[in-house]
């Protein structure tokens, strides 16, 4: 079993470089610098496009009108993920659009909750960052291995974070009581930095299937989708910690 045949990362599906390199054999290869030059540039998307609603906010008086913007974006980013998702040739088009959309959508979102704890924002981004530089030092060093088992056991560990978040809206949608994910107890503080955990280790399967697609011989747009994919966690992570940052907060 190759290490691309199971992975917690939607974004990276069964022997997705393996087959990408196979039909492109002699055409020009994905690389690493590549990959991270994507992803600096999908990062400044994100920044442009969250500076746009975090201004619209910001600016007017009713601030319901950035509603539309990310709302909007959410929907568009996730309509543009599942077409990279099911279409990789896609990513050097549509990833630069999934990253504005995503930006249009956390801008907004990163906006209401500084407006209820002033400050947060801010700290969620020095915290993303931190995380993905100490993630990527553990990687670099060998002091996390990507084996079989870790796979398996991040794998299984994202999987149950999303059959939890599932359940979780529909019990609220039939008015159960959700306060030990949505309050600020010991226990919800508790849940949202164990998902911040387990996000946190997706970085590190982000780092590897990279590595392993340069390794590999994935043709050039496999760096779009490299760091499309890369993204992906970048934004869960750091919006589980604006959500364990402003519980936290509110205790306060």
């Amino acid at each position: 079993m190759g290490l691309f045949d199971k992975t917690s990362n939607p974004t990276m599906r069964e022997g997705l470089y393996a087959s990408t390199s196979r039909d492109f054999a002699g055409t020009e290869v994905m690389t690493i610098n590549g990959t991270i030059n994507k992803t600096f540039l999908m990062l400044l998307l994100v920044v442009l496009g969250g500076s746009y609603t975090w201004k619209v906010f910001s600016e007017t008086v009713n601030q319901g009108a950035v509603m539309p913007w990310m709302i909007g974006g959410a929907i568009g980013g996730l309509i543009a993920a599942l077409i990279i998702i099911f279409r990789p040739k896609s990513a050097p088009i549509v990833a630069p659009i999934y990253a504005i959309l995503e930006g249009l959508f956390l801008g907004a979102i990163s906006a209401f909750f500084n407006a209820m704890y002033p400050g947060i924002a801010i700290q969620a981004v020095a915290l993303t960052i931190g995380t993905l530089l100490i993630m990527l030092f553990l990687y670099r060093t060998g002091i996390i291995k990507v084996t079989q088992k870790f796979m398996a056991g991040v794998m299984a560990a994202t999987g149950a974070v999303a059959l939890f978040y599932i359940i979780t809206m529909i019990m609220g949608m039939f008015g159960a009581d959700t306060s030990f994910m949505s309050g600020n107890s010991n226990l919800s503080i508790g849940i949202s930095a164990v998902v911040v955990g387990i996000a946190a280790l997706n970085l590190v399967l982000d780092f590897h299937f990279i590595v392993e697609g340069s390794k590999s011989g994935a043709p050039k747009y496999m760096e779009w989708y490299g760091a499309f994919s890369l993204m992906v966690t970048l934004i869960w992570l750091y919006l589980e910690l604006l959500r364990l940052l402003s519980k936290i907060s509110s205790r306060n």
